[in-house]
């Protein structure tokens, strides 16, 4: 498709076999002129098998044609759903709302290397540790 001229790209956050031609995404593409429904049967046929909201990226053309990626959901919904929680704390210095292992922390870190900016697993673990710590998660050894 390197030869079709790029109209826009937008970036959206959909949960998991969940996409309708209805706001948020109706009114976020409607406007490019692509096909909804068939956008939305494409991503809800490659989310099925997934949980959460799942960021992707679509790429729409002048043909209205599009294409889009879907990227790892974010590291916050990964350690709710690590942990079963439904929120990080409302003040995670005070209020703490679960525990994570380092092993766990480790998983999601690998999990989600790919999307990270990251040269090692080592370097991403210490991202997924920070945002542990500022949901109000507690980290155990």
């Amino acid at each position: 498709m390197a030869d079709k001229k790029i109209k826009a790209q937008v970036k959206l956050v959909i949960q998991a076999g969940q996409a309708k031609a209805v706001p948020p995404v109706g009114s976020t593409l409607g406007p490019y002129g692509i096909n909804l429904m068939q956008f939305c049967k494409e991503f809800n046929d490659k989310t099925a098998t997934m949980t959460g909201g799942v960021p992707c990226v679509v790429t729409v053309y002048d043909d209205r044609s599009f294409e889009f990626i879907l990227k790892t959901a974010a590291v916050s919904e990964l350690i709710k759903q690590t942990i079963g929680i439904t929120s990080g704390a409302s003040d995670p210095l005070r209020k703490k709302v679960g525990n994570i292992t380092r092993d766990q922390i480790t998983q999601i870190a690998e999990k989600k290397m790919v999307d990270l900016n990251c040269y090692d697993v080592s370097a991403a673990s210490k991202m997924v540790e920070g945002t542990c710590r500022s949901m109000g998660v507690t980290i155990q050894a």
